[in-house]
């Protein structure tokens, strides 16, 4: 055999493998599988982004205070008992507070060794608190996700960068539904006396700008305790620093206009490879972000 033949041999059997496996062959991964994080199995290593802070916590900026911890959910309401995830009982669920604006973040924290090109993909879903027998389309403001990289300690031009995206779902009561990203941040400011540790919220409500045919409508249902599982992709190159494609259910984005968040490394950071996923409301009620699974997965 060939090189060329042993090599499109082997692919055919890699996706033979990711075919025949329930839990993989929803996904489109990468050659290889960084994490598959199933929520039936538990946290799979999403927490609460926790801002940072010295001596005490009320140094914390207060973006970061209002986050609280992600949680296993079986997606109950009060008419029909529990809904579950696509296939099993429980999803990842992000509630915010019942204020307007509230915002809350989960992330998942590794590291990488090899510069290239990485994949995240996710099955989620978003609603109000069903607290009013309405259907609140508009009371959800937004849900997305982010990463946070940076360089090694040995690249002379490392950056901290961080790619945003967020599904601008409502505002003020008036129905967006569309795509945006964010390439500034906002002022560093030092926390606490000793001038050790800076902080910074990259999640402000300024900033934010239109992908290029942003508009895409998501299915809602006809009420807000029924829930519609959809998909999402975003891929990154980590050699480059720059995302190189966006898939939402049907629809593919154009990304040629697309930039990050760029800001000197930071001392603590060296080849960080953090993802977010972050849900706020656009009422005085909890807004929930439910995933169901997310495969993350890269080419080295």
């Amino acid at each position: 055999m060939t090189s060329k033949s042993i090599s499109e041999t082997a692919e055919a059997m890699r996706l033979a493998l990711l075919r025949v496996d329930p839990a993989l062959s929803r996904f489109d991964p990468l050659p290889r599988i960084i994490s598959l994080d199933d929520f039936s199995r538990g946290h799979c290593g999403w927490s609460q982004l926790v801002g940072n802070y010295e001596d005490h916590l009320d140094t914390m900026l207060p973006g970061y205070a209002q986050h609280s911890s992600a949680m296993l959910s079986t997606l109950g309401h009060w008419e029909a008992g529990s809904h579950g995830g696509m296939d099993s009982s429980y999803a990842l669920k992000i509630a915010t507070r019942p204020k307007p604006g509230a915002q809350n973040v989960a992330i998942k924290r590794h590291t990488f060794r090899k510069r290239g090109p990485i994949r995240f993909e996710a099955y989620f879903t978003f609603k109000p608190e069903a607290n009013e027998l309405k259907l609140s389309e508009t009371d959800v403001r937004s849900v997305g996700f982010l990463f946070d990289l940076q360089g090694g300690d040995q690249d002379a031009d490392a950056q901290r960068v961080m790619p945003h995206l967020r599904f601008l779902n409502a505002a003020d009561g008036k129905h967006w539904q569309k795509w945006q990203y964010k390439r500034e941040t906002t002022k560093f400011k030092a926390v606490g006396p000793e001038d050790k540790t800076l902080s910074h919220y990259h999640l402000s409500p300024d900033g934010w700008l239109d992908l290029p045919n942003a508009e895409q409508r998501l299915c809602y249902n006809e009420i807000p305790t029924k829930v519609n599982w959809s998909y999402l992709r975003f891929d990154f190159d980590l050699e480059t620093m720059k995302a190189t494609g966006f898939q939402c259910n049907d629809r593919n984005f154009d990304l040629s206009g697309f930039d990050s968040i760029r800001i000197p490394a930071m001392k603590n950071l060296w080849c960080m490879l953090n993802f977010c996923l972050f849900v706020e409301t656009d009422v005085a009620k909890r807004a929930f972000l439910y995933v169901d699974s997310i495969c993350i997965s890269g080419d080295f």
